[in-house]
């Protein structure tokens, strides 16, 4: 298992992972319809889109924390 001081890096991953699958299979459905080669054009958008997500994902979720915990009463 992985230790848990790394549990941030993992839930960045994680998450950009499903996100960026998700949205990119999506957004290729909605822009190109059901092609005949739907898959490498989702997994080719879906590289692109996981490279830029995790980092981004890494760097905002502080932001989102902190942002979340002012909008909630304790």
């Amino acid at each position: 298992m992985i230790h848990p001081k790394f549990r941030t890096i993992v839930f960045a991953f994680f998450m950009a992972l499903f996100m960026s699958g998700f949205m990119s299979l999506v957004i290729s459905l909605f822009n190109v319809g059901m092609v005949d080669n739907i898959v490498s054009i989702w997994l080719k958008a879906w590289l692109f889109a996981f490279c830029i997500a995790f980092p981004t994902v890494i760097f905002v979720a502080p932001v989102v924390h902190k942002l979340t915990n002012k909008l909630i009463r304790a």
